[in-house]
C-alpha cells in the first residue's frame, strides 16, 4: 500500500522557513514589550488633581478677560474717536452750509480793529442736541474746529463734541457761558485743554457773528464742584459784569477722578457781515467748502 508522497525539503527551503518563524516570533515579542512599556508609563503618569484643573481654568478665563479688555480699550480710544469725528464733521458741514456770510475778513489786512459795540446775546436753544455754533482754538491745532451743541448728556458729548450747559449763559451774554467735552474718547474735543496758556484766543462762531475769548487760567477741582458753572465762577454771591467762557473736562488725561476747568473772558466780537477773524478765516472757509 502506497502512502502519501514524501516531501523532501532542500536545505535552502529549511533555512528560509526557520528565518520566517524567528522573524514572526521576534515581532510578537517586540509588540508585547512595547505594550508593557506603555502600561508602565501610564501607571507612572501623575494624575491631574482638582487644584491643578482649577488653576488651568482660571488661567484661561484671565486670558479671555484680558483679550476682551484690550478690545474694549481699542474701541474706547480708537473707534469712538473715528465714529465721533465723522459725526462732528457732518455737523460742521451742515452748519457751514446754512451759514450766511463771507468766509474771509472784509477789512483790509493791517487795518485797525473796529469796535462793533455791545455784542448780541444769542437766543436760548431749547432743543438738546441742536448744533448752534462752532468753536475754534488755534492752540489745539491750525485746523481745529468743533461743533457747539446744546446739552451735556452723554448722547450729545459722545457724538457732537462741545456741549453747552443748559443753565449757563449763551454766547455774548454777561455771565458764564460754560461748555463740556471729552479728552481721550468720542472725538477727544478737549484733549489739549491743559496746553492753553494765558493770552490764547478761543473763537465762537454763531449765526450772529464771531465772539473772541481770551484764556486766563485753569483749575483742577473735584467732580462735585458745580460752583465753577456759576455766573461768576466759584463766587456764589458775586454779580457778573464780564462775559466768561468756561470749558470743563475730565482730569487726569486718562482718568476721571478730577475735573480740569479752563477760564476765559470775552475780548471782542464782530458780526457775520464783517467776516471771520483772520486767525480762523482759513478754517471757516474750509468748513464752508465741504458744505
Amino acid at each position: 500500500m502506497r502512502g502519501f508522497p514524501r516531501v523532501v525539503r532542500s536545505p535552502e527551503h529549511v533555512d528560509s522557513a526557520v528565518g520566517v518563524d524567528e522573524l514572526l516570533s521576534g515581532n510578537t515579542a517586540a509588540r508585547k514589550r512595547r505594550a508593557r512599556n506603555r502600561r508602565r508609563a501610564a501607571g507612572h503618569r501623575p494624575r491631574q488633581g482638582f487644584f491643578r484643573t482649577l488653576v488651568q481654568g482660571l488661567g484661561e478665563l484671565l486670558i479671555t478677560a484680558g483679550v476682551i479688555l484690550l478690545l474694549f480699550v481699542v474701541w474706547e480710544l480708537w473707534w469712538t474717536n473715528i465714529d465721533a469725528n465723522n459725526a462732528q464733521q457732518q455737523a460742521l458741514t451742515q452748519f457751514a452750509d446754512k451759514f450766511q456770510g463771507p468766509t474771509a475778513p472784509v477789512a483790509a489786512p493791517g487795518s485797525p480793529p473796529r469796535n462793533y459795540g455791545a455784542p448780541p446775546v444769542m437766543a436760548e436753544v431749547n432743543a438738546p442736541g441742536t448744533v448752534f455754533g462752532v468753536v475754534y482754538v488755534p492752540r489745539f491745532g491750525r485746523n481745529y474746529s468743533r461743533p457747539l451743541v446744546e446739552g451735556t448728556a452723554m448722547e450729545q458729548l459722545n457724538t457732537l463734541g462741545l456741549g453747552h450747559y443748559e443753565a449757563s449763559a449763551m454766547p455774548g451774554g454777561v455771565g458764564n457761558f460754560a461748555v463740556a467735552g471729552h479728552r481721550q474718547t468720542h472725538g477727544a474735543v478737549l484733549d489739549a485743554i491743559d496746553t492753553l496758556v494765558p493770552g490764547d484766543r478761543i473763537y465762537v462762531q454763531t449765526n450772529d457773528g464771531y465772539y473772541t475769548y481770551v484764556f486766563r487760567n485753569n483749575q483742577i477741582v473735584l467732580p462735585d464742584r458745580v460752583d465753577v458753572l456759576l455766573p461768576v465762577p466759584t463766587r456764589p454771591d458775586a454779580k457778573p459784569t464780564e462775559r466768561f467762557l468756561t470749558m470743563t473736562s475730565c482730569n487726569p488725561r486718562f482718568g476721571s477722578s478730577e475735573r480740569i476747568i479752563a477760564y476765559s473772558v470775552m475780548d471782542a466780537w464782530q458780526p457775520t457781515s464783517a467776516g471771520p477773524p483772520a486767525a480762523i478765516a482759513g478754517q471757516v472757509a474750509a468748513n464752508k467748502s465741504k458744505g
